[in-house]
Parts: C-alpha cells; structure tokens; sequence
C-alpha cells in the first residue's frame, strides 16, 4: 500500500502557512494516493478530487491574506456521504482542512457493522485483504492506515471507531457522550476521529472544541490503571489479550500509567449488549460489530436497570484508578463472510452506554498478522486524559501506528 511521510497535521499546516509548499500541492498527492491506492483498497464512498483541489486552492487565497489557519490544507476524510456537515468536520473545514471524500460504511439492512462498502466494492483491511477493516468507520480506518489521509472523522455508536482504529493500526478516539453535537436519538453514538498520530487527534480535538491543552487534568504522573481483558462477562481470544496486556505493560514500564495489582471486584459490569440492543432498537436488533442479538423484547426498563448497575460500578472504579485499560476487541479481525455469533463490539459498547471517552492505541500485531488495539477508557469529559497517554504511548513507549 502506499504510504503518507509520518508527518504530523500541524507541520502539515505549519508547512501551508510559511508558504513553504500550498495546499493544492498538499492535497493533490493526497488525491494520487488515493487513485494509486482505492482500486484496491476501495476505503472511499465518494472522492471529491475537483471540489477538494478547488478548497484547497480557497485555503491557499486566505493564507496569503494573513488567516492563520490551525489546519491550513491538510487533506481529510469524512465519514459517510453526509459527513462534511457534522459539527466537528464543519469546525475542521473552518480551520483549513480539505475535504477529499466520503469513506465507506456498512451497506444498509446488513446484520454487522465491521466492514464497509466503498464505490469499487467491499473494504478490505490494509493489512490482509481477506479480512475485514472493522466498522462502522470501516473507510476512515483502512484510509488512515494506507496512508491516504493523516486524519479522518467517524461516529462511534457500539465501537465504531475504536474497532477499525484496532483492527487498521491507528489511534482512534471517541468522545464523552453528548459533549460534542450528534443526531443519534439514542444517544449511544458519540463523534470522534482517526488518525496516524496521536498528536493529530490532539490537534483534532482543539479545532472542534477550542479548548487549549489543559496540563492541570494530568497532573498526577503516571496515570492509575486497571487492566481487564473480559470487564467480567467477555470471553477475549488469547491473541489479542495477550498483544493488549503486552502494550499496557509497556505503558506502565514507560512510566505512562501505573497498573495496579488486579481486581476483579473492580472491573466486573454485565453484559451491556441486552441493553445496547434494547435502546438501540426496542424489539430486538443488530449490533455494531457482531452477529443479530437476542430479542430483547424491547424491554427499556431493564436496559435501564442494567445501564444503572453498570454505572454505579464504573463510578466506583473511577474513584480509585484514573483509566481502564482492555483489549479494544475481544477477537481479530474476521474474513469478510461476517463475524459468525461473535461481538466484535463485547468491550467497547459497555461505553457507549456509559457515556465514557474512550481510545484504541495500537498494541502491536496478532498470530494472523493483523493490528491489535489497547482500549483506554476515562472519566466522563477527560478526553484530554486519553490524548496525553495516547502521546505518550507513542513517544515513550513505542506503540505508533503500525
């Protein structure tokens, strides 16, 4: 696959800015990239490559006028055909990034969520082309990882960005429930972003919330954590366990966090897909992930009861360890036929319930050769939390995109 220079999206904008090259330039080589690369690849829905060379040349006029853009000409992919008007891609757009096209999502109707559906035929993952990106993100994290793009947006309703994050090699980040504008009714989708570098996600994160780096929610180093790799009720392949528990102890080694001995009392929640299911779709639904669930029956009030329980042990998790490190995925990636009765998602929509931030940073490689993802979760609104461990997971300890 071809590769983008490991080039963060700020010297890419600083770059744009001195006037050293332009953004037409910039974006042009992301477009070639994209044609050498989509045949194959097929991560794009949609590739604007006259519209995206026009903006581009729009930025380039408004940095020769004196516009300090954060993020002059730095090419972007968006989630889904409509993704140029969610909150964050309009605030993006505004700080200089150039649209390129609409990464692939799951067609509709289908009963998993781990692949996509790109204009030339089904996503593969850059890594095995027999297996699937993971989803729904599934463009954003095969573009992301093949080097097409620094940065992609994507929405994450049951793991939708943490899983492709994993299973491509790049970081993924999903925001506290509501803190950020999303359609979704139930409010079980968060916005959120991929990227090649950790930096990016932090240059991300500060366009579409305007908030400065905040030192102060980091104070104490190194970082408490809590390691599970079944949160009490999942059942995680040993591959991707051990890879993950290998990058935290790599965490902890690097004097990022400070894993603290096992509790099982801690870290033991129940099984949050009932629930998910039941508020997702009352009467029985789909996963993001995974195979067709049990009927739940629509049954809200348990959903309820069970979201309750589960937030009172998170809370009192949280009172004692500053993050809870897992395996993002309990399973590799599987081959394009579906994921059989597995849920992909048995570890990262406990969250979504929740409401919890959450990253996947990449842990290594698996048996079959393909990505592993370390999932980091923290307090509701310390999203700056997982951007300074995800910086220095890639700076101290080595876990960069692969």
């Amino acid at each position: 696959m071809s590769s983008l220079p490991s080039v963060s999206v700020s010297e890419i904008a600083a770059a744009v800015r001195a006037r050293d090259v332009t953004a037409v330039e910039v974006v042009t080589a992301a477009l070639a990239r994209i044609a050498a690369v989509e045949p194959e690849l097929c991560a794009f829905r949609e590739v604007w490559g006259e519209a995206a060379v026009r903006r581009a040349r729009e930025v380039d006029v408004r940095v020769a006028a004196g516009e300090r853009l954060p993020l002059a000409g730095v090419p972007l992919a968006v989630k889904g055909r409509y993704g140029e008007r969610t909150a964050d891609a309009v605030r993006l757009i505004a700080a200089g990034c150039v649209p390129v096209g609409a990464t692939s999502v799951p067609a509709p109707g289908t009963p998993w969520q781990t692949w996509g559906l790109g204009a030339g035929g089904r996503t593969v993952n850059p890594w095995r082309a027999d297996r699937v990106p993971g989803g729904s993100s599934a463009g954003a994290g095969a573009a992301v990882a093949a080097g097409l793009v620094p940065l992609a947006t994507g929405a994450d309703g049951a793991g939708s960005i943490r899983i492709p994050a994993a299973w491509c090699g790049v970081f993924g980040l999903k925001s506290t429930n509501g803190r950020l504008p999303h359609p979704d009714r139930t409010g079980l989708s968060a916005v959120g972003a991929v990227a090649r570098r950790a930096v990016d996600l932090g240059a991300y994160w500060r366009c579409v919330t305007e908030e400065g780096d905040q030192e102060g929610e980091c104070v104490r180093r190194p970082l408490t954590a809590l390691w599970s790799d079944s949160l009490g009720f999942a059942r995680a392949d040993p591959g991707p366990a051990l890879v993950a528990h290998g990058a935290a102890l790599r965490l902890d080694g690097a004097g990022v966090v400070r894993l603290l001995p096992p509790d099982d009392a801690l870290v033991r929640l129940d099984d949050p897909g009932p629930a998910w299911l039941a508020l997702r779709a009352p009467g029985g639904g789909t996963g993001e992930g995974g195979a067709r669930g049990a009927d739940t029956g629509g049954d809200t009030a348990a959903a309820y009861r069970l979201r309750a329980a589960n937030d009172r042990r998170l809370a009192e998790l949280f009172s004692r360890a500053d993050l809870l490190l897992t395996p993002t995925t309990p399973n590799p990636p599987h081959g394009h036929e579906g994921p059989g009765d597995r849920y992909s998602t048995a570890l990262t929509w406990a969250f979504n319930l929740s409401g919890h931030p959450a990253a996947s940073i990449p842990a290594g490689f698996g048996p079959d050769g393909c990505p592993v993802g370390l999932q980091a979760v923290a307090r509701h609104g310390e999203e700056q939390v997982l951007l300074r461990v995800m910086a220095e997971a890639e700076e101290q300890a080595g876990l960069a995109s692969c």
